[in-house]
């Protein structure tokens, strides 16, 4: 097991007397963008009251994500020693309000396998004295060679009206997960709950009252940018939140409750607590808050493409897919031919992975999905579907894209995928079993889903027969039991393993506190 370490206070110390004298880099040479200071009240010095965040790491790279209260020039410093003995800073990027005051900055060249100690200092374009506390964290890189990898997922942040509540300790699970250690973290979706305002007191199915922090931003559904900005400001209030971001690095996916529930790309609301019923009007705002708040690295030729490959080491590869931007409407998904109605990956993303898939080296292939394959989710009271599955029989309508998918995986002779999710507030294994399929042109693999992270727990859902699942585990709510609060301990995460000698991936779900409930050992396919 590798031995963490957090930044100390005293080094905390060292690196403030470093950033006061100006600091140096590898090559003698000060660093640009952080100013000398001079005194001034803690009052009135530019504020990061919302910490870092580390992303979408790759070979020698990771997104750094911060955001000051004002007009400001955002310098980020990092060294492999915790005194920043050896520090290297980028070149300064300011944030203004266009972004909301947030800011990604692209560390390059970091060494493989490192720890690396990272910080942040804001300076005010208004007033160059005034300069921040820093924001200080640390992350470790991908590595070059072999090693045992350990990572966490889940999802479903702040839903149901479960916000941050002091006397519960918070979203306590983030720290949870934070103690485990892990390499990164997979946020499978529905990081926000942009149509889920949060009141100052709801009841718990016990009668008692769970108290919320409350804001004006999380006080109705978000319809204007400010307002889905807002409701990820919300999360980074916070404290356990941000100590996880500013020390594991993250591969964030959206799903629905980034915009609206169920949402597809050519929807018309009919929702009375919305004035504005357009949702591609709504998407845009909300994908434009997403990236902005989360440390996400975007293209500069597709700066909304979320699909993304992320290789971690010669044994991992992760596969960073989007259900929810490409899809055709919701319907009650019979269609026996695919067309634009059909379409939930849609056909570009759809050849970027069988590509992605073929190419890769790695010994796992880990699917990053934001829905699982075999569930039936309805579109509430409709007839229609927001899932792929429809219900049991041949494939049909959005199952013939993952049909086609499967198909390929087995006809390459593509080994070793496995796919995690979250989306459906509790926990369970599946194995997809051609053997058991009314479509049966795949070969056999893995699916695990975990969550929520701070939501109601529901569930179990209805299993569809299209591909063979088994449920091989779930932990769900009794019959009869819906939308439990944090506090009934049915909050999930999932924690993966690969050993660097065998490379046998090792799969736990796990409670809020951590506790194990299921184990799956799965070899590498020779």
């Amino acid at each position: 097991m590798k031995t963490f370490r957090s930044i100390s206070r005293r080094g905390l110390l060292r690196s403030s007397a470093l950033a006061g004298a100006g600091l140096v880099s590898a090559s003698g040479l000060p660093i640009r963008g952080f100013a000398q200071t001079s005194i001034i009240a803690d009052s009135e010095r530019v504020q990061a009251p919302y910490g870092a965040q580390v992303g979408d790491l790759r070979p020698g790279g990771a997104i750094i994500w911060s955001k000051a209260d004002r007009p400001a020039r955002m310098g980020v410093s990092w060294s492999t020693s915790e005194n920043f003995a050896t520090a290297r800073g980028t070149e300064p990027l300011n944030v203004l309000t266009d972004t909301d005051y947030t800011g990604k900055v692209d560390l390059l060249g970091l060494p493989a396998d490192q720890r690396i100690f990272y910080r942040i200092d804001f300076t005010s374009l208004a007033d160059l004295s005034s300069v921040s506390e820093p924001v200080m964290g640390s992350f470790l890189t991908s590595p070059e060679t072999q090693r045992t990898v350990r990572f966490v997922w889940s999802g479903d942040t702040a839903g149901q009206g479960w916000g941050i509540n002091p006397d519960f300790g918070g979203m306590k699970i983030y720290e949870t997960m934070r103690q485990a250690q892990p390499d990164f973290f997979i946020h499978s979706g529905d990081t926000i709950y942009a149509d889920g305002p949060i009141e100052a007191e709801q009841e718990m199915p016990n009668g008692e009252i769970w108290k919320n922090v409350t804001t004006e931003a999380k006080s109705k559904v978000a319809e204007t940018l400010d307002e889905f900005r807002g409701n990820y400001v919300y999360n980074l209030m916070d404290a356990n939140i941000r100590r996880f971001n500013a020390e594991v690095p993250m591969f964030a996916q959206w799903d629905d409750h980034e915009v609206t529930n169920n949402w597809y790309p050519t929807e018309i609301l009919e929702d009375e607590r919305y004035k504005e019923t357009s949702v591609p009007l709504l998407s845009a705002r909300g994908r434009r808050a997403f990236m902005e708040y989360m440390p996400v690295r975007q293209s500069a030729y597709e700066p909304d493409r979320l699909y993304q490959q992320f290789s971690y080491g010669p044994m991992l590869d992760i596969f960073r897919i989007d259900m929810r931007s490409y899809r055709g409407p919701n319907t009650p998904n019979r269609q026996e031919s695919a067309s634009d109605i059909t379409r939930f990956l849609g056909s570009d993303q759809l050849r970027w992975l069988r590509r992605a898939l073929q190419e890769s080296d790695a010994t796992w292939k880990v699917i990053a999905s934001d829905m699982p394959i075999g569930l039936v989710v309805p579109d509430g009271k409709s007839e229609n579907f927001e899932n792929m599955a429809n219900g049991d029989g041949p494939a049909l309508g959005r199952e013939l894209e993952i049909a086609e998918l499967l198909r390929f995986i087995r006809d390459n002779n593509i080994k070793n995928t496995v796919w995690l999710t979250a989306d459906v507030h509790y926990t369970a294994a599946h194995y997809y079993d051609p053997n058991q399929a009314q479509f049966q042109e795949f070969a056999p693999f893995w699916e695990f889903v975990s969550g929520p992270l701070n939501s109601g727990t529901f569930g179990p859902n209805p299993m569809d027969n299209t591909f063979g699942p088994q449920v091989m585990f779930v932990k769900a709510p009794e019959e009869g039991q819906v939308n439990l609060p944090p506090s009934a301990g049915m909050q999930f995460f999932g924690e993966v393993e690969i050993d660097r000698e065998s490379e046998v991936m090792t799969v736990h779900l796990k409670d809020i506190g951590g506790q194990t409930l299921f184990t799956q050992e799965i070899p590498p396919a020779a």
